[in-house]
C-alpha cells in the first residue's frame, strides 16, 4: 500500500506544473488523495498529527467493499478531471489497492469441482421431492 503514496503523490506534484487549471486541479487532488491514503493506511507516517489516530481508527472499522469503493472512488476522480498518462499512471496503484480490497470483499469461494457436487446434490433432492409429490397424487 505504501508505493501507492509516492506514485499518487509525486504524479500530482508533476500534474501541477503547468498553465493548464484542470491539470492543476487534478494534481491537487491526487496530493491530497496520497495524504488521506497515508493517513487511514499508515498513521505511524503521521505520529505527530494528533488526529491521525482518529483518521486510522475510522478507517479500520471500515469493511472491506467501503475500502474498494472509497479507494477507487478516490482513484476516479482525478482521471475524470483530467485524462492524462500522469494522472493514470499515478492513479493506477491506488485504483488496483481498490480492487484488491474489493476481491477480499468478495471473500474465498469454492472451486468448481465443489461447486458441481453441490448442483448435483440439489437436483438429486429436487427429483425425490418430485417422485415424493407424484406418488402422492397416485
Amino acid at each position: 500500500m505504501l508505493c501507492t503514496l509516492p506514485a499518487c503523490a509525486i504524479s500530482g506534484l508533476f500534474n501541477c506544473i503547468t498553465i493548464h487549471p484542470l491539470n492543476i486541479a487534478a494534481g491537487v487532488w491526487m496530493i491530497m488523495n496520497a495524504s488521506v491514503l497515508l493517513l487511514c493506511e499508515a498513521p505511524f507516517c503521521c505520529q505527530f498529527m494528533e488526529f491521525a489516530n482518529a483518521v486510522a481508527a475510522k478507517a479500520d472499522r471500515l469493511r472491506s467493499w467501503q475500502k474498494a469503493v472509497f479507494y477507487c472512488g478516490m482513484a476516479v476522480v482525478p482521471i475524470v478531471i483530467s485524462l492524462t498518462l500522469t494522472t493514470l499512471l499515478g492513479n493506477a496503484v491506488a485504483f488496483a489497492t481498490g480492487v484488491l480490497y474489493g476481491l477480499s470483499a468478495l471473500g474465498k469461494r469454492g472451486d468448481a469441482i465443489s461447486y458441481a457436487r453441490i448442483q448435483q446434490q440439489r437436483q438429486q433432492v429436487d427429483e425425490e421431492k418430485l417422485t415424493d409429490a407424484l406418488e402422492g397424487e397416485l
